[in-house]
């Protein structure tokens, strides 16, 4: 069982930066996915960053060129660097960990973490 905690949220002016960060209980299994996704009031949980076992990534429109995903294998640990942050990428933002083991895959959330971003 994997816990995710999410830290690096607040309340920022639009065009500021935030640096989320998502810290997992144990080790991940080698074949693995870590995401980002965000939640806003009355919309459906939305995928923003993706980061494979082999580093590869995957964002959504809205924020390419923006926000970038990253992780640490070491200290079990994925990123979200949020540049340029407008009022529209207010929302909690959850950390997503997906083990792809032999026979199944295991998800992971963790609690989320409120990005306010003030116009």
């Amino acid at each position: 069982q994997v816990q995710l905690v999410e830290s690096g949220g607040g309340l920022v002016q639009s065009g500021e930066s935030l640096r989320l960060s998502c810290a997992a209980s144990t080790t991940i299994y080698s074949d693995n996915a870590m995401a980002w996704y965000r939640q806003a009031p009355g919309s459906q949980r939305e995928l923003v960053a993706s980061i494979t076992s082999g580093s590869a990534t995957n964002y959504a429109d809205s924020v390419k060129g923006r926000f970038t995903i990253s992780k640490d294998n070491a200290k079990n640990q994925v990123y979200l660097q949020m540049n340029g942050l407008k009022p529209e990428d207010t929302a909690v933002y959850y950390c997503n960990v997906k083990e792809f083991r032999i026979f199944r895959t295991y998800t992971y959330w963790g609690q989320g973490t409120q990005v306010t971003v003030s116009s």
